[in-house]
């Protein structure tokens, strides 16, 4: 019986683990934090198609390269499509939060760039992304509200491949 009951959760565990993993996936337009600490939804939700940079401050460095290269080519721009990050502060905690957010906001005043704080995982938790601690999150999301691209952690040669292959397709 005992087999039989482990048999049972591990393939529940496997189905679960596979439906996070499907993409793409419908995602909802969450609240969140404005760097004033202000409630704010995600901009331009259902109007354009969504590049978004979910960092984890600690490790905001993770793919600078990647985000240098991407501002240098243009490959991601559109008039169909929106970039913006959030700072995925639920997953540092030994940063304060108005501390995070007043240094996003002097470093968004020179760049213009459009930045939110999730302080609560809320994105990661609504979404179904699983960890995202240490991890920098790049997502693309349709202006139907799916999430159509998904890559944690530090970009391989084939994520980028996929992730220029896929913005094509949004831009």
């Amino acid at each position: 019986m005992k087999m039989k009951t482990t048999m049972m959760l591990a393939a529940m565990v496997l189905a679960a683990s596979t439906a996070l993993a499907q993409i793409p996936r419908k995602v909802s337009n969450v609240e969140i934090l404005d760097l004033a600490g202000e409630p704010a939804k995600l901009p331009h939700w259902g109007e354009k198609n969504l590049m978004i940079f979910y960092v984890d401050p600690d490790h905001h460095k993770q793919n600078e390269e990647f985000t240098v290269e991407l501002e240098e080519n243009h490959r991601a721009h559109g008039d169909n499509i929106y970039g913006f990050g959030i700072i995925n502060l639920g997953d540092a905690p030994m940063i304060p939060n108005r501390i995070a957010r007043s240094m996003a906001r002097k470093r968004t005043e020179k760049n213009g760039a459009t930045v939110l704080a999730d302080e609560d995982r809320v994105v990661s938790k609504a979404w179904g992304l699983g960890d995202c601690n240490n991890q920098f999150v790049l997502m693309i999301v349709s202006k139907e509200g799916e999430l159509v691209f998904l890559r944690k952690g530090v970009l391989s040669d084939e994520d980028k491949a996929a992730f220029y292959e896929t913005i094509e397709k949004y831009r």
